[in-house]
């Protein structure tokens, strides 16, 4: 029995058990991860997971189940745990089964060329990008990390309303992390790339990439404690993003848990300040031509040029403030139950290069990489203090790396103070982005 005619019988006796109304969802993913030491694979994983779940209502109230097992004895236990699981339910809290949107867009997030090349082909190349990096400059002593991965995930939705859904991506991601010394002094960068597109790879400009960033950090110098213009690099920026994204989830706001509750329509940000969610952006790994309700999904604004347009819906948080769905329902796997998540969130980009932000500045910081974000971050207050690598800029150049420094804001005074965002747009793998942001200032404290 396929996965269609499995959610086709699962459906009809679901049906016939009393459910008044049912969801099937079912999701497989695979993965390879090779690491490589010295040329030789230092680790090698390959993983498939997947699973089916089964939403429902029964007695007025939506009940949830799922489970590994696609056979008979599955279907009984998913029907009779969803009547299990709503009758415990205080109360109807009005969700219901989706019936469908009445147009889908058609964008692929599938490359199939890509699973037709051999994992040995692509452990190769990473072999040659390990090589290179080596041999690069004499000050570069190791790599912490070098890890090739690829993914591999197909999606179906289908309910008794008729609404048959389905889906198919993967993606490629190149992690290193390079160690360089001189003298006494030792520092390390990373490096991410993304792709479908496994011809668009090139060892030499990979290689030459991440060695630079981490030589770039050798020779720090100590400045004074103060505030400062910033610049975020637009992969600093992006991190920081991700971590603040959910203040935007309607979710959060009603249940008090973000300050841009009763903001919509309202300043939040600065003029230079727009932020798109846009599941079809070309530069993002991620991406959906539906959410995890089935609804179609669509490029939306939700800050423009400083102004909260809307914040991000699913079908539940839409109703309770009688609104439209914006399409960002969300399951973060078959297990899931559904909340509210954005689809490739991003700063939008502006005109200026980031080397032209930088020749702005006549005194200022320069922020390349953020750690520590999950314990420095407070999502509620939106108060963050973070350690940072970066550089100083002085008459529009760059001066010295900086020795350790801590900078610390607040993100909903950040979104403010943005005076210029460039050119330079940048996704971290699960779909978060950004441009570099000039920011007027932050407290940066020197070690």
């Amino acid at each position: 029995m396929n996965i269609t005619e499995f959610q086709e019988k699962l459906l009809q006796q679901a049906l016939q058990a009393g459910l008044t109304e049912a969801e099937v969802y079912f999701e497989r993913k695979q993965s390879f991860q090779c690491k490589l030491h010295e040329g030789a694979i230092d680790s090698y994983e390959t993983s498939e997971d997947g699973g089916l779940s089964l939403r429902g209502l029964y007695e007025g109230k939506m009940g949830y189940a799922y489970t590994e097992k696609l056979d008979d004895d599955s279907i009984a236990f998913l029907i009779d745990s969803v009547k299990k699981n709503a009758s415990i339910l205080d109360e109807d809290d009005g969700t219901d089964i989706f019936e469908g949107s009445s147009d889908y867009a058609h964008h692929s997030y599938y490359n199939e060329e890509l699973e037709t090349i051999g994992i040995p082909e692509k452990i190769e190349l990473l072999r040659s990008i390990e090589k290179k990096i080596r041999t690069y400059d004499p000050r570069i002593v190791t790599l912490d990390y070098c890890i090739i991965g690829q993914f591999t995930t197909e999606r179906s939705l289908m309910n008794s309303k008729a609404l048959s859904l389905s889906q198919k991506e993967n993606g490629l991601i190149i992690f290193l992390s390079v160690v360089v010394k001189d003298g006494n002094e030792m520092k390390t960068a990373s490096y991410r790339k993304m792709t479908r597109d496994f011809a668009s790879l090139h060892a030499d400009d990979i290689a030459k990439a991440v060695a630079e960033e981490a030589l770039a950090n050798l020779g720090e110098k100590s400045i004074p404690s103060g505030k400062y213009p910033i610049i975020i690099r637009n992969d600093a920026a992006a991190s920081l993003l991700a971590i603040y994204f959910s203040i935007f989830s309607a979710e959060n706001t009603q249940k008090n848990q973000s300050l841009l509750k009763g903001k919509v329509g309202q300043k939040v940000a600065s003029d230079a300040l727009t932020l798109v969610s846009d599941p079809f952006h070309p530069d993002a790994l991620t991406g959906s031509n539906f959410d995890g309700e089935g609804v179609a999904t669509k490029k939306c604004e939700i800050i423009l040029n400083g102004t909260l347009q809307t914040l991000l819906h699913n079908r539940k948080t839409a109703k309770i403030e009688g609104c439209e769905t914006t399409g960002h329902a969300y399951k973060d796997s078959y297990k899931g139950t559904l909340t509210v998540a954005p689809q490739n969130l991003y700063i939008a980009p502006g005109n200026k290069t980031n080397d032209e932000l930088i020749a702005s500045v006549t005194e200022g910081v320069l922020i390349t990489n953020l750690s520590g974000l999950h314990s420095g971050t407070n999502t509620i207050s939106g108060d963050f203090s973070v350690e940072a690598t970066g550089f100083y800029i002085i008459d529009g150049k760059i001066a010295s790396p900086i020795k350790q420094m801590t900078i610390a804001g607040n993100f909903f005074t950040l979104m403010k103070d943005v005076e210029e965002t460039s050119s330079d747009l940048y996704f971290l793998p699960h779909g978060y982005g950004s441009s570099s942001l000039l920011v007027k200032e932050l407290a940066v404290t020197v070690e």
